[in-house]
């Protein structure tokens, strides 16, 4: 059996590894990943449309969770562009920024169901399209991954730990300057020791 080679990452010992021809898990992988890619790409389209042309459902459930009639707006154009940036080839990191946004979009919306004390048929829908839009995620070929470089991580990991570490030592003195900007715009009155 003739086995396709392509270059791959050096193993320890400096030889390139090779890549063998698709096996079961790769034949049914890919299936996979476009089911659930095209069912989340389809429900965010339409959802663009339904936020967008703000149908009375969309009316009804902002006014209930809370949220201003605008977010229906900036949703729509966001579901959009992620729903095209899902199936479109290319755009390695644009993907990321759409499966993340999808991410952050769909949990809210459970969360904020659940935080109303709504039942499962109001956070079930986006429960599961959370879950199509992981499966989706970590179902993607290779192709569609970026390229990850682990010295780049470790900086951007230490980074983080500073930057958390200073806004949390800093934290105090951050509240008392925009604890008074508040209180100047006139959002919170002033409150008295």
């Amino acid at each position: 059996m003739h086995t396709r080679t392509t270059p791959g990452r050096p193993h320890a010992r400096g030889r390139w590894a090779a890549t063998a021809a698709p096996g079961e898990s790769d034949r049914l992988r890919r299936p996979a990943f476009w089911f659930t890619t095209l069912v989340i790409a389809f429900e965010l389209i339409a959802g663009s449309a339904w936020n967008l042309w703000t149908i009375d459902w969309v009316e009804a459930q902002l006014a209930h969770l809370g949220y201003p009639h605008y977010l229906a707006y900036v949703l729509g154009v966001c579901q959009f562009g992620a729903g095209v940036a899902l199936v479109v080839p290319g755009f390695r990191l644009l993907k990321e920024w759409a499966y993340a946004g999808v991410f952050f979009m769909w949990s809210g919306a459970v969360v904020s169901h659940l935080a109303r004390g709504d039942g499962p048929v109001s956070w079930g829908p986006p429960l599961m399209f959370l879950l199509f839009a992981v499966a989706s995620w970590a179902l993607r070929p290779a192709d569609r991954r970026p390229r990850a470089d682990r010295r780049a991580w470790a900086v951007a990991t230490g980074l983080v730990v500073v930057m958390s570490a200073v806004s949390l030592l800093t934290l105090p003195a951050a509240a008392d300057v925009t604890g008074g900007w508040a209180v100047e715009r006139g959002w919170v009155e002033e409150q008295r020791p």
